[in-house]
């Protein structure tokens, strides 16, 4: 085990790992100053998340690192839920595995690691499965509403100065697994029939 930090600059670089990881993810490639304090102070934070409930989840191979709520261990004391859980409307649903099906196709074919998507190409592939509806514009407007709580949750990032270009975020991986994936078609099968009723959700 690593000793406590011992210096005031260890205990200060732990305290901003803790804030900004509570605030949400951190990546390698946009938190560079904080990555390295991750790297060597990991097993403090582990500690410290542990006494309040947390984990400390780290892909160093992806570049991301996030706090989730620890799983109830059977005969011990549930803590309070510090991490809330999110119910998500159909489309953000929808937009999600879709995004991580073509990040699981971009994977195989072994070359960049940035996989970048535009409004349109999301669209069109959300199109499929939505009411169909003979105002464009509208669908439009929806749809950008849809993909800005998908940047707010932390799965696409807008790239600066290309506000319809997007990268997909690797941390997607973590949220839809390999099984969820593996029933990627039964559920596109229920997002049809949901599309054929004519009702979408807000």
């Amino acid at each position: 085990m690593n000793p406590e930090p011992t210096t005031l600059n260890d205990q200060n670089r732990l305290g901003q790992l803790l804030v900004a990881l509570f605030q949400g993810v951190l990546y390698r490639d946009t938190d560079s100053a904080l990555w390295q304090p991750l790297m060597d102070l990991q097993a403090r934070v582990r500690d410290y998340g542990a006494t309040i409930g947390l984990e400390l989840i780290l892909d160093e191979a992806e570049g991301y690192a996030y706090l989730r709520q620890r799983p109830a261990v059977v005969g011990e004391p549930e803590l309070p839920r510090l991490i809330q859980r999110r119910q998500l409307s159909y489309p953000v649903s929808l937009i999600l595995a879709l995004l991580r099906k073509k990040l699981a196709e971009f994977d195989a074919t072994g070359g960049d690691t940035r996989l970048v998507i535009d409004r349109d190409q999301i669209a069109e592939q959300v199109r499929l499965f939505l009411p169909q509806t003979g105002n464009e514009a509208r669908l439009l407007d929806r749809m950008d509403a849809h993909l800005n709580k998908v940047v707010e949750l932390g799965f696409l990032h807008r790239l600066r100065g290309q506000d319809n270009q997007f990268e997909v975020r690797r941390i997607l991986k973590a949220f839809v697994d390999a099984q969820w994936l593996a029933d990627f078609e039964q559920r596109l099968s229920g997002y049809a029939t949901h599309a054929a009723s004519g009702e979408e959700e807000a």
